[in-house]
């Protein structure tokens, strides 16, 4: 075997063991070759080129030797040839055998040919000796720090890591499955076990091809539970319990999972085979730090008051059934409604509508079926995904409402009732977001509430009730992302005066319009049912505000003091928002527009509906100098009740009675009466719905003094209308007339 090159062990820096030998040789003269030996007979380096077995025969029975003689420094051999072989065993501070150093010398060629003892050879070469073994015990150092290190980066590495439930695993492991499975690993455990009972959670992980060892858990977790609860720290059970079980026997490690009010809710539990290593206080102190961070994630994604996930962990869970469980599994959704749990709250107490919803999830989780999962998803709203048909969902939903009919939120005082509505529908996987999928179950469950409560709705695409509504849910999810990336638009229809009065003067009600996700435009009766259904005109009435106003200002002085109006439509809806009058004030008044462009139309309904508010913000338009419109006129039960007091400026009376003017004479005479009617009250009529020259005629002859329709002038946009209107850079002999903007927009003179 080679020397020095060959058996280069990591760590050892055997080039340097040169000098080493012409030191030996300075102190010992007749030595001539030296070789380093490790604790396994291994050669780490040597003065020859070439090591003979001899050598290596001594070298081996010597290392016998020491490793049974602790603290021996060595002995003396002889080679053939009578060639002396001082072998010196070098020792840590411990007596631990570190390496074997072998100086083969020339033989004594005095008279009695008798080679030196081994105890003074020894003596002699004591400072190199030394020297060697203090590099061997700085490098054994070394060595042990270096694999202190790797081991602390591997700890770092696994408390640093997180597993994203939503990260592709090779068996589909969500966060703490793969936490778990990591844990295991590194601490070289055989079974890993992560419970928590209040959440249903019960997570058995193994390491290897081996499988878990499910029947030990079964049997000891309550008793593992109660021990880890009681230590203030981790749990190690490193001599085999058999309290714990008579058949299995584990070395055990326990951390408690303690929430932030100190309550323990579940366990990490680690077992290693009875032949393996024992846990170490560094295996306990990491298992604390996992479990630590398993507790964060159970937080984050269980809800807590219900013990099932959160909507975010929900939608990560779901999106996972649709992308792996398309064409394989068939997914029912289902939508849960707890029904008035607001009175339950106002009559007993907010604490008893909380006892309500965790006991509803504790009953949705001791019932799911494996394999299927649950979420609270916003205040009194659950969903719940099964993998099963339609059918046997809509079995499991009624037995969930049958359970939730025998909960007593409250012992011992008055029952408040429960009752949940629920919705179920084959799950939607095409259909994106959390909303879109649910969309079906959502809506079956809003008919279900709608038909009297406590009761479960299939979706059928034969039930026009619940098919709106379904449609509806569509519609609003493109109406947000409408008003987000602004796809809505105002269109401008001519409202024309059929009296050539100078007080008479032209107006264009403004339109909302929403381009859908194909780029096509949609009317207002495509989008307004649905953004009734889900409170979301106030949003858009704000849009509309701020979108005329900011198209109007570049245009603010032509416009000022012009025979020409604007009318804008709000809902009811914005009148039950405490913010909106106020809004709309502020708004027009810092504007720098005059107030008197402005007519404001809200319809005959929702005026009864919210009449305190609607007056209470008509007199503070009226006193800002806008006009105030009353929209649908004639439609309302308590019209000419309330008309007296509302300071309106317009009356707009209602296209079924103008639709029906040349061949009912009720509807005729109903125009009539409120033409007349408004005029005794300094009120402008406008008949909407014109679609003939002969309703024209006719409506003008009963005294309406305005019309409205494609008899007068087909919408067209707001833009196109304002390009018509001169900048005020342009010079004043540009400007066009009202005149010239009622031709372009269509209407007859």
């Amino acid at each position: 075997m080679s020397a020095a090159q060959t058996n280069d062990t990591p760590g050892q820096p055997t080039a340097r063991f040169e000098p080493y030998f012409r030191l030996v040789r300075s102190l010992l003269p007749r030595a001539s070759s030296l070789a380093i030996f490790s604790t396994q007979g291994e050669l780490l380096w040597s003065s020859d080129t070439m090591t003979g077995p001899d050598l290596m025969n001594v070298v081996e029975d010597a290392l016998i030797a020491a490793r049974g003689a602790e603290g021996g420094a060595g002995q003396l051999r002889t080679l053939a040839g009578n060639l002396p072989v001082y072998l010196c065993s070098l020792r840590d501070e411990a007596g631990a055998l570190q390496a074997m150093v072998a100086v083969v010398c020339r033989p004594n060629e005095g008279a009695e040919r008798k080679n030196q003892d081994f105890s003074f050879a020894n003596s002699l070469l004591s400072p190199a000796l030394e020297c060697l073994r203090r590099e061997f015990m700085a490098y054994a150092n070394i060595e042990e720090l270096n694999a202190t290190v790797a081991a602390l980066n591997r700890d770092l590495e696994l408390v640093l890591s997180h597993g994203a439930a939503d990260a592709p695993t090779p068996d589909g492991a969500n966060d703490l499955q793969l936490l778990l499975q990591q844990t295991i690993e590194h601490l070289r455990a055989a079974t890993g076990a992560l419970l928590v009972p209040e959440k249903n959670l019960t997570l058995l992980r193994a390491n290897g091809d081996t499988p878990p060892d499910a029947r030990f858990m079964t049997k000891s977790h309550r008793k593992l539970l109660n021990l880890a609860q009681a230590e203030p720290g981790p749990l190690i059970i490193n001599d085999v319990d058999v309290s714990l079980t008579d058949t299995y026997p584990y070395r055990v490690l326990a951390c408690a999972l303690r929430s932030r009010a100190g309550r323990c809710i579940g366990m990490l539990t680690l077992l290693r085979d009875e032949a393996s290593e024992h846990f170490s206080a560094r295996d306990a102190h990491i298992a604390q730090i996992i479990a630590r961070k398993a507790l964060d994630i159970v937080e984050s994604s269980y809800d807590a008051l219900s013990g099932l996930y959160t909507r975010p962990a929900f939608e990560r869970r779901l999106a996972a059934v649709v992308t792996e469980g398309k064409g394989h599994q068939q997914w029912s959704a289902l939508y849960i409604d707890v029904d008035q749990l607001h009175a339950i709250n106002e009559k007993a107490g907010m604490h008893v509508g909380d006892s309500v919803l965790g006991q509803l999830g504790e009953l949705f989780r001791k019932r799911l079926p494996p394999g299927a999962f649950g979420a609270r998803i916003s205040g009194d709203r659950f969903a719940v995904l099964l993998p099963a048909s339609v059918e046997d969902a809509e079995k499991f939903a009624q037995a969930l409402r049958a359970g939730a009919e025998q909960l007593v939120p409250n012992p011992g005082e008055s029952r408040p009732p429960v009752s949940i509505s629920v919705g179920v529908a084959l799950l939607d996987s095409e259909g994106g977001e959390l909303g879109h999928l649910l969309a079906a179950a959502e809506s079956a469950c809003k008919a279900a509430k709608d038909r009297g409560r406590n009761r479960v709705e299939v979706y059928q695409a034969s039930d026009t009730s619940i098919v709106r509504r379904f449609a509806d849910i569509s519609v609003a999810a493109q109406l947000r992302d409408a008003i987000d990336n602004d796809r809505l638009r105002l269109d401008a229809q001519l409202i024309l005066p059929f009296s050539a009065a100078e007080s008479a003067r032209p107006h264009y009600e403004l339109l909302l319009r929403m381009i859908n996700d194909d780029g096509l435009t949609m009317g207002p009766d495509s989008f307004l049912a649905a953004a009734a259904r889900y409170q979301l005109m106030p949003v858009i009435d704000r849009w509309v505000v701020n979108h005329v106003i900011e198209a109007l200002k570049p245009r603010a002085g032509v416009l000022e003091g012009k025979a020409l109006g604007f009318t804008i439509n709000f809902s009811g809806q914005s009148l039950d928002d405490d913010g909106f009058a106020d809004f709309l004030i502020k708004s027009i008044g810092e504007s720098g527009l005059d107030p008197d462009l402005f007519c404001f139309e809200l319809t005959e309904n929702a005026t009864v509906a919210h009449l305190a508010r609607a007056e209470e913000l008509m007199r503070r338009l009226r006193k800002l100098g806008c006009g105030v419109a009353l929209d649908d006129f004639g439609t309302g039960l308590s019209s000419l009740s309330c008309l007296r007091q509302l300071p309106i400026t317009m009356l707009k009376i209602d296209g079924s009675f103008i639709r029906d003017v040349l061949k009912d004479r009720r509807a005729e005479s109903m125009v009539r009466a409120i033409a007349e009617l408004s005029r005794s009250m300094s009120v402008i009529t406008v008949a909407e719905y014109i679609e003939t020259e002969a309703i024209s005629q006719r409506v003008a002859e009963l005294g309406v003094d305005y019309g409205q329709g494609f008899a007068i002038g087909r919408p067209i946009a707001l833009t196109e209308l304002l390009n018509e209107l001169p900048l005020p850079s342009e010079p004043e002999g540009a400007a066009r007339g009202p005149g010239d903007i009622m031709w372009y927009a269509g209407a007859t003179p």
